[in-house]
């Protein structure tokens, strides 16, 4: 959800629409305090934090269940380059059916980063999650078994709420996913690709979009069939991207729901093995070379081939064994890399080209994650 500063942290005089703190139902009593500095102190909080205050006020329950609130919370806990509002979840394998989570600022800052688990809206003994995509603090899972798709659940996590959805035909077999945010539409929607068999013959395949809020499945019909590969869907810029099987970057826009290629360089197609990501809201490519190195390259101008920029180059550690670095991605303030190698987290340094594996507390191996912002978003109630 993009919005500019300016617009979302405007001088504000006092309104109806943020109740005083200093309401005779507080159990605090601040009267010193003006309502613009609480609004702007309560901003910078944890959702934990938020949570805890909402418990003991209705006035803070009224301010933090604002629009401006939660939006501006946002922005401004995305923003934070400590990381202090971001967590990553993680599951130890494709088939797990728990999911744990941990603080990224503890992953780049502490020496013992630990993990607790999460109460997982679609545990089921016969299912488990896979991690489709988050976008604003929702996390997007589609709930497996082991012969097709179950149901969808979106979830925040950081205010435990979800919904549970399913698709028009129960448990059915698919090749991937998109998760992503209409901002022109305020929406959320779910982008699946269906294949579609006839006496266990592939006939055709089907593209379908779910509105979140218009609750609702419908088909798109631009699809050209390209033969996309299993990986779900990255969201930039308002489109989902995934890789065919010839490494090609295709595009889908929530906006007319028109399928593109998106321009690379030609030296994608000559790396072993490719993966898509996101590096600070740009997308990114990791060209994996097996047992020796991959290539980080980021688009810094959307849509513009010219703007492909490679960052930096890691070396595969000497006992690389033919596994590959995976694109979770992000850059701490002192300049060091968050990615994944095989299963496990790992911080490269580029200033002296050092690696280090980070080893979780209660999270080993690490096969699935998905970073997330701690929001108050619920677009369902």
């Amino acid at each position: 959800m993009e919005f500019k500063e300016d617009e979302i942290l405007p001088k504000r005089s006092k309104s109806t629409e943020i109740q005083s703190i200093c309401s005779e139902d507080s159990v605090f009593s601040m009267p010193n305090l003006p309502e613009e500095l609480i609004t702007e102190i309560m901003l910078r909080l944890p959702v934990k934090s938020l949570l805890q205050f909402r418990s003991v006020s209705k006035s803070w329950l009224s301010l933090i269940s604002t629009s401006y609130f939660v939006k501006t919370h946002l922005l401004l806990s995305a923003s934070n380059k400590d990381y202090i509002h971001h967590g990553v979840i993680a599951k130890a394998s494709n088939t797990s059916r728990g999911v744990k989570t941990c603080s990224v600022s503890s992953l780049l800052y502490d020496s013992e980063p630990e993990s607790i688990e999460l109460d997982n809206p679609g545990k089921n003994p016969d299912a488990f999650p896979l991690f489709v995509g988050s976008v604003n603090g929702l996390i997007c899972l589609a709930i497996n078994l082991f012969y097709g798709l179950d149901c969808f659940i979106i979830w925040n996590p950081s205010i435990r709420k979800y919904k549970k959805l399913l698709y028009e035909e129960h448990i059915v077999p698919y090749f991937t996913f998109g998760f992503a945010y209409d901002e022109f539409e305020d929406d959320y929607k779910i982008v699946g690709i269906f294949p579609i068999y006839s006496y266990a013959s592939l006939c055709r395949v089907e593209v379908k979009i779910y509105s979140l809020k218009s609750d609702s499945w419908k088909r798109v019909k631009d699809y050209k069939g390209v033969e996309l590969l299993g990986d779900f869907a990255k969201f930039v810029n308002g489109k989902l991207h995934w890789l065919d099987k010839h490494w090609n970057i295709i595009s889908m826009d929530l906006a007319d729901e028109k399928w593109a290629e998106v321009d690379q360089p030609c030296c994608f197609k000559g790396c072993g093995f490719l993966k898509l990501g996101v590096f600070e809201s740009d997308l990114s490519v990791f060209c994996n070379y097996a047992w020796t190195h991959v290539d980080v390259w980021v688009m810094k101008e959307y849509g513009v081939k010219e703007s492909w920029t490679k960052m930096f180059t890691v070396k595969s550690p000497e006992d690389s064994m033919g596994r590959i670095f995976y694109p979770i991605i992000l850059m701490s303030n002192e300049g060091e890399i968050l990615l994944k190698f095989g299963s496990r987290f790992m911080k490269y340094n580029p200033k002296d080209d050092s690696i280090k594996y980070l080893d979780v507390t209660k999270l080993a191996p690490c096969h699935e994650v998905q970073i997330y912002v701690k929001s108050l978003v619920c677009p369902f109630y």
